[in-house]
């Protein structure tokens, strides 16, 4: 790593009066150093730097503002990073005045910073705060969220991801939820949003954290949202079912077309299963979604789905649709005191999950890794 005198130096030529070119080698310099773990743990000690690339993003050089952007979001990727970024740099009042400008180029990488901050609660809650402090709050950002080609220049698909970190809250659910806003009603045709997974999966994410919350469940369930059909028509697919089952289904699930696809992401079928299992928690809504005929739907979804790690997911959905009711005093699923022995089967089946989800998250970064290099190696070239 560099030394205090050459860190002094390379300092020094990132500020906005510098020459551009001088500037631009230093943010290149900088962005390769961000591009490995080493290189963003060096910086996590020098807050100076990371205010520089803040302060850079308003340069007027194209170029340089897109390397200091591409640095902030591989830092931000580092959850050790988040907090010196949020406390040291003052970045999130910055990034949230130029998402909210619908002519601002680098929007999307701002709805990726903001994304990677706030998968943690506590940068999370740094995040929402900030929001509340700008006289933004979620109501403007659903409104973006929904408001297609609200920046022309920029998809913000990021945004659906940043909502579903930011319902980890329950401040953030408790919006969502109210009944008065009509917020969820907005969010859920975007279960099914094609041209995007990243939105797509942000939004099923969302619905699932705001599930957690049971006492919501039922008008979840009702007319007045009628959340069933958006969170299983992802999973149907183009099997017949009988005249009987077909009745019995949401109208919007009956007789589905031969060309019928279904999800193709399978973390996002495994999220949509697990939103649909927590649905399960009540008595109540148990019944209601064994007369909705989801049992067929899901049946029909097993032969198919091949992800192990859903076809688990799925499994536990069924297992609740086809028992028989608990006893008195065990209704509520997310309240019932779990025997022992079962905890053990239940924790040990977890750790052979998280195992496999570890080996594969390495195996991503790893290709990341390689790929951020070569990116970073042709741009100092």
């Amino acid at each position: 790593m560099l030394s205090d005198s050459e860190a002094k130096e390379l300092l020094s030529f990132l500020t906005l009066e510098m020459r551009p070119d001088v500037k631009g080698h230093a943010t290149e310099y900088i962005l390769g150093l961000t591009g490995n773990r080493d290189g963003c743990r060096y910086l996590q000690s020098k807050p100076d730097f990371l205010k520089a690339l803040v302060t850079l993003t308003s340069d007027l050089s194209i170029a340089i503002v897109k390397d200091c952007y591409h640095a902030l979001i591989n830092l931000s990727a580092d959850e050790t990073l988040h907090q010196p970024l949020v406390k040291e740099t003052n970045i999130l009042p910055t990034l949230l005045k130029h998402l909210l400008d619908p002519e601002y180029v680098f929007a999307d990488r701002i709805c990726t910073i903001l994304s990677n901050l706030t998968r943690h609660e506590k940068t999370c809650r740094d995040v929402f705060k900030s929001l509340q402090e700008q006289n933004i709050g979620l109501a403007k950002l659903v409104e973006i969220f929904c408001q297609e080609g609200f920046n022309q220049k920029a998809s913000l698909h990021y945004l659906g991801p940043l909502l579903s970190n930011l319902t980890q809250l329950p401040e953030a659910r408790h919006f969502i939820l109210d009944k008065e806003r009509c917020v969820i009603q907005r969010l859920l045709p975007y279960t099914q949003y094609e041209q995007s997974t990243t939105r797509r999966g942000g939004v099923v994410g969302t619905l699932r954290n705001c599930c957690f919350d049971y006492a919501h469940h039922e008008w979840l369930l009702s007319d007045s949202v009628d959340i069933l059909p958006y969170l299983l028509l992802p999973l149907a697919g183009p099997e017949e079912l009988s005249e009987e089952e077909n009745e019995g289904l949401p109208v919007d699930l009956q007789y589905l077309p031969e060309d019928k696809k279904r999800e193709t992401d399978p973390d996002i079928r495994k999220m949509l299963l697990e939103t649909l299992l927590l649905l399960t928690a009540t008595k109540g809504c148990r019944q209601i979604m064994k007369n909705k005929n989801v049992y067929p739907i899901m049946r029909e979804f097993h032969k198919w789905e091949k992800d192990p790690h859903v076809i688990s997911a799925c499994e536990k959905l069924v297992q609740v649709l086809i028992s028989d009711e608990p006893e008195e005093g065990m209704e509520n699923l997310l309240e019932v005191e779990i025997p022992q022995d079962v905890k053990e089967k239940l924790k040990e089946l977890d750790a052979k999950e998280q195992e496999q989800l570890e080996k594969d998250t390495q195996e991503l970064l790893k290709e990341e890794s390689e790929t951020q290099n070569e990116s970073t190696e042709g741009l100092q070239r």
